[in-house]
């Protein structure tokens, strides 16, 4: 990559794919770092957010001492991530500090944008991404420390999410359907609602199921969204070659990965699941099996509090 393009690359806004836990942006991510402009971690960061909220800890980020603090922090959270999921640059913390000190960063937005661009440049790819799915709670200050962001809210059935978090109950400390249902609400709502806050040029909304059934379709709106030209890589994707990656990404797009609810979940769970949440259900589109009448106020604090003191009880029991 010319010196020419990589200036150009950083008029480029940085893409973040946000939405709710298991709602498949792996999936999207594999995808759209597919397409021969843009590269995207294979993993998720997490430290976005704590570092903004911890930068004045960090003093003037134009002195290497204090962007080598930032680096150490960032491989503290995040170690696993930056050894395997950046494949444009070696996260070697002595030899970024002295390069991204020639950069002179102002800002914590302006030091991580400038370690991402080095790791878009290594890839050859002109723009960069980012998935971390919570980051969709966060959006407007994403938005505020990269001005231009893009964000992409993958939005996937509350009832397959409620499925895919029971398999990992204890990484998301969900133990029922009541809780389950709430925490599926909470992202999607207030992805939606930021969605209409910072408008059409900065967030573009999906659904994990449009996705499956007509890939070429979705992908061709996301790159109008992005302003980028369509390719057919995005569907045909490279697949992942690591076992504990996702199993479908090292499979062809499996359209029949949705709607697993209907035979997975008992009839309780699905009639609790419309009770808790039906009208975000109805709001996304999706389908309201049962009466789904609406829950006590009784009814609700005790599944809180089913789940409160089950996460008390794994946490104390469960080696850390």
């Amino acid at each position: 990559m010319s010196e020419q393009q990589i200036s150009g690359s950083k008029l480029k806004a940085p893409i973040f794919i946000v939405g709710a836990p298991r709602s498949g942006t792996t999936l999207l991510q594999y995808m759209l770092r597919s397409h021969p402009s843009i590269t995207i971690p294979t993993g998720e960061s997490h430290f976005f957010i704590p570092l903004f909220r911890q930068e004045s800890e960090y003093g003037d980020l134009r002195q290497i001492n204090n962007i080598r603090r930032v680096l150490e922090r960032m491989y503290q959270q995040s170690a696993h991530f930056l050894d395997t999921d950046l494949h444009g640059i070696k996260f070697d913390i002595e030899k970024l500090a002295n390069t991204l000190h020639q950069q002179q960063p102002s800002s914590m937005a302006q030091l991580i944008a400038a370690l991402f661009e080095l790791n878009a440049a290594g890839e050859n790819a002109l723009r960069w991404g980012e998935k971390t799915p919570y980051y969709v709670l966060h959006m407007k200050l994403l938005l505020d420390k990269f001005p231009g962001a893009q964000f992409i809210h993958l939005i996937r059935d509350g009832r397959d999410c409620a499925l895919s978090m029971f398999e990992r109950k204890h990484d998301f400390r969900v133990y029922n359907t009541f809780f389950a249902a709430k925490y599926w609400e909470m992202y999607v709502e207030i992805g939606k609602e930021t969605g209409r806050e910072i408008g059409t040029a900065n967030y573009h909304e999906i659904r994990y199921e449009d996705l499956l059934e007509n890939p070429k379709t979705v992908m061709a709106s996301i790159c109008h969204f992005l302003g980028e030209d369509y390719s057919d890589s995005l569907v045909n994707f490279e697949k992942s070659g690591e076992a504990g990656k996702t199993p479908l990404l090292q499979k062809p797009i499996q359209k029949s990965n949705q709607a697993k609810w209907r035979n997975q979940m008992t009839p309780k769970q699905i009639r609790m699941f419309d009770r808790t949440v039906a009208d975000s259900l109805r709001n996304c589109n999706y389908p309201v099996t049962t009466d789904a009448e609406a829950l006590s106020l009784p009814i609700k604090a005790f599944w809180h509090l089913h789940n409160r003191l089950l996460t008390r009880y794994y946490k104390w029991r469960l080696p850390r």
